[in-house]
């Protein structure tokens, strides 16, 4: 069914483009850097979107390579953070199995709770 749908839609773009090079054959004069030419009209605007969308299709391309070799970047940062992370997780593990316990110092036990007052404390 998609394939029956993309001929129909293929049949009927290509009919607006047979008729638009039709109404448009009037030639035209284009001028280049070494000289000029006298092309169809329609020859002119269809060469200038396609050479358009190369164009847009290269930046796009070159964005995609991009992005693609820093994500290939931070994939192989991100597996080595992880390796790292668990062999921390690993020798803190056995360091806690053969660990004595450590007396706390003053400033870790909690003082006696304090009365509750209505003065202020900062004046």
């Amino acid at each position: 069914m998609k394939g029956q749908w993309g001929l129909i839609i293929g049949l009927f773009v290509a009919l607006l483009i047979a008729i638009f090079a039709v109404i448009n054959m009037d030639v035209v004069t284009v001028n280049y850097v070494f000289g000029t030419a006298e092309w169809p009209l329609v020859i002119v605007i269809i060469s200038s979107v396609l050479m358009g969308g190369i164009l847009v299709g290269g930046v796009g391309l070159y964005g995609i390579y991009k992005i693609r070799a820093e994500l290939k970047a931070l994939k192989l940062e991100n597996d080595e953070l992880r390796k790292k992370n668990a062999q921390l997780n690993k020798s803190n593990q056995t360091s806690k199995k053969g660990a004595i316990p450590t007396q706390t110092s003053k400033k870790e036990i909690p003082s006696e709770p304090q009365k509750n007052s209505t003065e202020n404390p900062n004046g």
